[in-house]
This record gives C-alpha cells, structure tokens and sequence, in this order.
C-alpha cells in the first residue's frame, strides 16, 4: 500500500499487510486495493489475504467493464472478451454524453478529455485520433473518430494515472504545525485526492 502523499502510486502494493488486517480485524467486512489492473490480479488478492473483496482504483480508469468481468469471476461465470476498440468507442460516446449530461458541454468534454488516453493504452490508433480526441470540444468530435481494432490483451495491465514515481508534496508554511488547519479545509476538499 502506498501510504503517504509523497509516495504518490509508487512502488507495488502491500498485499501482505492486507493479510495482516484481515487476521486482526473480523467484525466488518476488509476490502484489499491496490495493484488490481485484471481479474488475475483480484482473485490473486483474495486468495493471498483473505480479504473480503476488492476496491478497484486506476485500474478502470479507461476500462470500465473491467467491473463486469470481476463479478462474471467472482461469480464463477465465464468472462466475457473484453471489447474492442470500435465497442469502446461507443462506450467512449456514452461517457462524453454523461459528463456533458452531467456538467454542461464545456466543463463535461473538459473532464472526458484525460480519458481518452486511458481508453486507448496500448491500441495503435495513431497521433491524429488521440490529438483530435484530446482537443475535442463536443461528442459529436468524439463519435466522429474512426476506430477499429481488437482489444490488445497487454493493455489490461497497462498502469493508469499517475505514473512518474515520487513526487515532493507542497503544503503552505506552517501547515503541519498548525493543529486546526484542517478543520479549515474547504467542505470538500479531501473528496478531490484519488485513493489509487
């Protein structure tokens, strides 16, 4: 587990810790997270700690049926073939009409935007459709990009987000001397930091 901010996704999860909770704590129900980028990855998870079920961070990020095949293998239940790249335009589109549904076209394409490298890791669509999607200003650019081509089965566990090691954290001076400042956080705040 990555446990402090300047660590920030770096290095591999602590699964063992994971085990350790699990064995500590029995009244509730443990959920493990961390490094879950297929369905190897959380049936492995639960078999090694014995938790109770996964909480999946990066992983979906771009690959949102990834959830389907988890309950089709927590199910016992064949996995369906992950789609391919014309299937996941289409999912592309819905997602683009939700966020605009959402917040409006400006601010939803604004946000569907860093998703788009994310639904296309490891595909070979070229510069022009990643550029074009990347710049795109309305769902009728995004459904206007032509793609076509089976699922590449490496892109599974192709990590997401951030990926660039440590980073150093910035707080205001002080900060951490101050024992209210948190209480004078914004309402909300803390809502904004992925969990991974």
């Amino acid at each position: 587990m990555r446990w402090t901010a300047d660590q920030l996704y770096s290095g591999a999860a602590r699964w063992a810790a994971i085990g350790e909770l699990k064995q500590a704590v029995t009244s509730i129900p443990v959920l493990g997270n961390g490094d879950i980028w297929d369905v190897t990855d959380a049936i492995a998870m639960v078999e090694q700690t014995g938790c109770d079920g996964v909480v999946v961070g990066r992983g979906c990020l771009g690959r949102p049926w990834l959830f389907r095949e988890l309950a089709e293998a927590f199910a016992g239940k064949p996995i369906t073939p992950p789609p391919g790249l014309r299937e996941i335009g289409s999912i592309m589109i819905d997602h683009a009409e939700l966020l605009v549904e959402q917040f409006g076209v400006e601010r939803g394409i604004r946000s569907f935007r860093k998703h788009t490298s994310w639904y296309l890791k490891g595909f070979v669509v070229g510069s022009l459709a990643r550029r074009r999607l990347n710049l795109t200003e309305s769902v009728e650019e995004v459904a206007g990009v032509d793609l076509d081509q089976d699922f590449p089965g490496a892109a599974a566990r192709t990590p997401r987000g951030h990926t660039h090691g440590p980073r150093p954290v910035k707080l205001p001076h002080h900060y951490l001397n101050d024992p209210d400042a948190m209480e004078r956080l914004p309402p909300g705040a803390s809502l904004a930091v992925s969990g991974g």
